[in-house]
Parts: C-alpha cells; structure tokens; sequence
C-alpha cells in the first residue's frame, strides 16, 4: 500500500493537538459523509480515509509509533524488538567492544532498518511482516439479508465475490483470509473484516431472528372474524382473524419470521400487532344498524 500521510489528509500540522486534530476531523467528515454524497464513490474513499487518520492521530500510542516509523508505524513493536535482540546479540559477542545504552545514531538506525527489509544488492536478513487488514461496509436491505445470496464489490481496486448467508445479523463482521493487503518481504497478505449493515425496513422490525409488523383490519372483521392477507418476506399469508379480536392483539405465525444463521430451514416467528380501524364516516342505513346496536346493550 502507498503511504498515507495522515496529517496531510486532516490538513493538520505534526505538531497539531488533539484538539486541533478532532476539529478538522469533525470537518472534513461533515463534509464527505456518505449521507451527503450519495452514490459518490471518490467521498466515499475520502471519508474512509478520513476516519482511519483520525483513528491513529487522537490515539496516543498509535501516533506516537506513525510519528517515529511513519509508513513502517504498525510494525514498530516488531522492530523494537528485533533491534533489541541485534543489540543484545552484538553485547553477548565475546570481544565485541559494544555496549548498548539505550541510545542510537542515525546511522545506527538506518542500519537496522536495512537489516529488516534486506540492502539494494539483496543482501541481510529480511523480517517477514503480515500485510495490512483492510475493513469494508456493507449495506443490505432487510429482503437481501433474509435470503442467501452472492455480491461483488470492489476493495482497494479489487473485485471481491462473495456468498453472504441468509440471516446475517446487523453489524456482523466476517474474515476473508489473505484478501487484505499484500505482506512485507514475503509475509503472508492481510485479512478483509466485511460489516454488513442492515436497513431498517419501512414495515418489518426485526429483533433477533423474530419479525414484528402492524397489521390493519377493519373493524367489522375484528368483531366477526374472518381471514386477511399478510405480505411478509417468505410472500403472501393467509392468516385468520377470531372474532373480538381488540386493539393491539398480537398473533404469532410460527416459523415465518426470519432465518436463523447458518441453521438451513430454521426461522424465527413473525408476529402481528392488530390496529383495528374504525371507520371515519356512516351511510344513513349504517347509522341506524349502529344505533340499533346501541339499543340493544342499553
């Protein structure tokens, strides 16, 4: 991967605070957020690399290890700790002549570095480093998620197809071995996470593997019964309404809600909150038949 200076993507200098560095974050990514530029991949990209500067530079540690190896910054652990070991190789030589006290020149340094990743003419041992995780979003509609399905999408300019199994869970992370980036002399490559986000749906609530959806009928079913098509996302249901069904009554259709993980043939239950609508206005005749009714109970 190319280095990214991260200071220059927040348009901060190095020696910026915190503050300064939360200020133009805050910025930067009102103004690239993908709520504010739909379907614009290039802001899309900004922002990501917007919150991964963000990520490492108000992050005390993580800053402090850019600011010393800059491109090399997340195997800075693994270099200390090599040059620690070189160090203490050359002060066990017998007859060495070198003592280590904690300090190193430039070209100490340079040296070691070089040891890490091999001179021009090939020459040195080279340290093998894992590449870089790459993280990717995914958005799903509820209906893409209740059904097993396969999708390409592109990471760091790479076509990536994947099976995404029916049930997923909003939030849900999965790893795709080596799909990350390429590793340091000979290292095997990164991971990819993939988060899959789900929409929420104008109609269907999902709460665990369960269903919840408003069902409306009229009020003449609710007092006599009858039967009422539900639309869910296995398709249409006949479902039978009992007679005095009241207000907010719930009524649960086994096995139709949404699909367990990775359980083939499992779901969970769609239940159905009634909403009985009373009706806004009367013909004469149902005016007398409501009136007769009323007699009747007095």
């Amino acid at each position: 991967m190319a280095f990214v200076d991260y200071y220059q993507v927040l348009g901060v200098d190095k020696k910026a605070s915190a503050e300064e560095i939360k200020k133009a974050y805050r910025k930067l990514a009102r103004k690239y957020h993908p709520d504010l530029n739909p379907n614009d991949e290039i802001a899309k990209s900004k922002f990501q690399e917007i919150n991964e500067a963000n990520e490492v530079l108000t992050d005390t540690d993580k800053r402090q290890k850019y600011d010393q190896y800059g491109e090399n910054w997340k195997h800075g652990e693994a270099y200390e700790q090599a040059r620690k070991q070189q160090y203490k190789r050359s002060e066990d030589a017998p007859h060495s002549g070198f003592e280590y006290s904690g300090d190193y020149d430039s070209s100490e340094f340079s040296d070691f570095f070089e040891q890490m990743f091999g001179n021009r003419s090939g020459g040195g041992r080279q340290a093998k480093f894992k590449g870089d995780d790459f993280h990717a979003a995914l958005e799903l509609s509820l209906n893409q998620a209740y059904n097993t399905h396969q999708q390409t999408f592109t990471v760091n300019g790479k076509n990536i197809r994947i099976t995404i199994p029916a049930g997923v869970e909003n939030g849900q992370k999965i790893r795709l071995k080596g799909q990350g980036g390429p590793g340091v002399n000979g290292g095997p490559s990164g991971d990819l996470y993939i988060q899959f986000n789900i929409k929420d749906d104008p109609i269907l609530q999902r709460i665990g593997n369960d269903l919840y959806k408003t069902q409306h009928i009229d009020l003449y079913t609710a007092m006599l019964g009858g039967e009422v098509i539900v639309e869910s996302l296995s398709g249409k249901l006949k479902v039978k309404i009992p007679p005095y069904t009241q207000n907010d009554t719930k009524i649960r259709l086994k096995g139709k809600g949404f699909p367990v993980y990775k359980k083939e043939n499992t779901y969970g239950d769609l239940i159905l909150k009634v909403n009985v609508e009373l009706p806004t206005e009367l013909s004469q005749d149902e005016k007398k038949l409501f009136q007769q009714l009323a007699d009747l109970k007095k």
